[in-house]
């Protein structure tokens, strides 16, 4: 059989599916053992570096790291990452000092920024210290985007949000708040040698049913109403509130109106409570704060009454799935009126961009988004770049921090008269954390722990405020108990082949039964999955990993590992008597360049 590639950081990297999961490859299990050390600042520098925010995604990050995390395989529960990430923020030293300079002469290249959201202010961090000229543009009167103008205070506190956008607003940033972009044409007529378009997707979806024009006074566009309530616009609710939608959009809508004076507060969807794409924990918090959330029900008509709105006329529906795999929606024939005084819409967002001339250039696909480069985030104009929502449509804060790091390479490749698709790469080392015979640096107990749930505030205090945080966070004691439960997956188990004995004691001692040593298999080409399948004491049961397979050994047999299966635990290498097997720690020099 063919021989793992370890030659690059590819196969190590996926088998830290936290790390991988993370659309900016964030180091997780290492800025979990330095919370596990109580290094806080360390732990947040290393956050920052990556995802920029860790302030801001330790409480609304969408956490794609978590579903991966390998703490899965032995509990129900994965490590709580997420909340981990913001006990760096919450107990960090002042990090001024630790933060990048600008040189004093910059390089001569000057770089706009539309829109100051996540991802143009991510550009701008990677770009300053680089010696690049960057303004940033953007129509609101403060730095942030949708962190600032569709999530709700009482998730993500504006001191918090105002501390991390200001640590890069400091660097040097010239900033025009305020300062709508009315022409890309215009624009491209000034001297910048490159443009980031990060614009986020502003445009909200509406619902054109029957009764809309006549219902058009009492219903608003889901992410248009909370931007308003973030800049002071709104300030109360109407006491009977219907949100449609699904989604984090909807979950904050309605708990927002909540806190502004609504008492009576529907979440009505199409879908079943399973199939919202609402976060789970985002559901359960809406439904600890006495939210109905009813589902099945699809809107039908607003309902007209003198006049004015009197509800929502909804249809009940059964949802399944034809024979292609698509949900089909069935009437049952049942309806439901849900009387209300305003309707907040939130059944998905679009790119806009009416500022940009269509005869400039700037290739458009069907869905009206602009045609990029995957690789570079390049547009058809070769010096203007997209990234976050504004590339592909709504995603999250991650991908857009992400975006950044990515058309950061690419802006300062190009500015350098490189070609963009020619990138970096990053270097990675192995270092062995060996302390002695059966010791290791780092802790590789695999314990049975229950994942620490984050305390909040009373569900009743928690309406009262608007402002008011619901989460505390985690204190330092819990915050120590759930570092623990880490299984460490980038401290690697490396084999050397030249040094096995193949006496089989890693195979008789592996919790998992994840190493086998096999006859080798005569086939370079058929997929591993394929060949492997009966062969091994545990047929692997998902794709999700590779197999590490080795070289042939001395008897022409191969040693095979799931990396699917291993926890990481280190018994293969304590019970080695040549050393066969050692526990490694992966280390990467570039986490920007490994963005793909």
């Amino acid at each position: 059989m063919k021989k793992t590639d370890v030659s690059n950081y590819n196969h190590y990297m996926k088998v830290v599916d936290c790390q991988q999961a993370c659309p900016a490859h964030t180091p997780v299990p290492e800025y979990i053992r330095l919370i596990a050390d109580k290094r806080y600042t360390d732990a947040y520098m290393l956050n920052w570096q990556s995802n920029v925010f860790p302030g801001v995604l330790g409480r609304v990050c969408d956490r794609p790291c978590e579903p991966a995390c390998r703490r899965g395989r032995v509990e129900e529960e994965p490590v709580a990452i997420c909340r981990l990430k913001r006990v760096t923020a919450d107990y960090k030293d002042d990090i001024t000092e630790r933060l990048p300079k600008a040189p004093s002469e910059n390089n001569g290249k000057h770089i706009a920024l539309i829109g100051a959201g996540p991802a143009s202010l991510t550009v701008a961090r990677d770009l300053l210290p680089l010696g690049y000229r960057v303004s940033i543009f953007d129509r609101d009167i403060k730095g942030g985007g949708m962190m600032r103008s569709q999530i709700p205070a009482f998730r993500l506190p504006e001191t918090v949000l105002d501390e991390e956008i200001n640590y890069i607003l400091n660097m040097g940033v010239e900033t025009h708040f305020g300062t709508p972009i009315t022409s890309l044409h215009k624009l491209l007529q000034s001297n910048y040698d490159a443009i980031f378009v990060g614009t986020g997707a502003p445009k909200g979806r509406a619902l054109n049913i029957p009764g809309y024009e006549d219902a058009k006074p009492q219903i608003a566009i889901g992410i248009d109403w909370l931007s308003n309530v973030s800049f002071g616009h709104n300030e109360s609710a109407p006491k009977r509130v219907v949100v449609l939608g699904g989604g984090n959009t909807a979950m904050d809508c309605c708990r927002t109106a909540k806190r502004l004076g609504a008492t009576d507060v529907k979440v009505i969807v199409r879908s079943s409570y399973e199939a919202m794409k609402a976060s789970p924990w985002e559901k359960e918090d809406a439904k600890a704060e006495s939210i109905d959330i009813i589902v099945n029900h699809t809107p039908k008509e607003f309902v007209i009454e003198k006049g004015k709105l009197k509800g929502v006329l909804f249809d009940e529906v059964e949802s399944f799935y034809d024979r292609g795999g698509k949900r089909v929606l069935k009437n049952t024939g049942n309806t439901l009126l849900a009387e209300c005084d305003l309707v907040l819409v939130a059944i998905g967002q679009d790119t806009s961009f009416p500022w940009i001339e269509r005869d400039i250039g700037l290739d458009f696909n069907d869905w009206d988004q602009p045609c990029l480069n995957e690789e570079t985030l390049q547009s058809s104009i070769d010096r203007v770049f997209f990234g976050g929502d504004a590339a592909y449509g709504p995603e999250n804060i991650i991908t857009a921090v992400a975006h950044g790091h990515k058309a950061a390479i690419s802006i300062d490749l190009f500015c350098q008269g490189k070609v963009p698709t020619k990138r970096p790469d990053s270097n990675f080392n192995l270092v062995s954390q060996k302390m002695g015979m059966h010791e290791w640096s780092y802790t590789n107990i695999i314990d049975h722990d229950n994942r620490n749930l984050v305390p909040h505030i009373s569900w009743e205090d928690a309406v009262k405020e608007l402002a008011t945080e619901v989460e505390l966070g985690f204190d330092e004691k819990l915050a120590l108990e759930e570092a623990s439960r880490c299984l460490n997956c980038d401290v690697q188990t490396v084999f050397t082949e030249s040094t096995c004995i193949e006496c089989s004691a890693c195979e008789d001692i592996c919790p998992t039964d994840c190493i086998n040593f096999i006859a080798d298999i005569n086939d370079n080409n058929t997929p591993p999955q394929e060949l492997l399948k009966g062969k091994l004491k545990v047929d692997k049961a998902t794709d999700e990993q590779d197999y590490f397979i080795s070289d042939n050994l001395k008897t022409g047999n191969i040693m095979v590992k799931d990396e699917d299966m291993c926890l990481h635990c280190g018994l293969c290498a304590e019970r080695c008597p040549t050393g066969a097997w050692d526990m490694q720690k992966l280390t990467l020099d570039n986490i920007e360049a490994t963005i793909k």
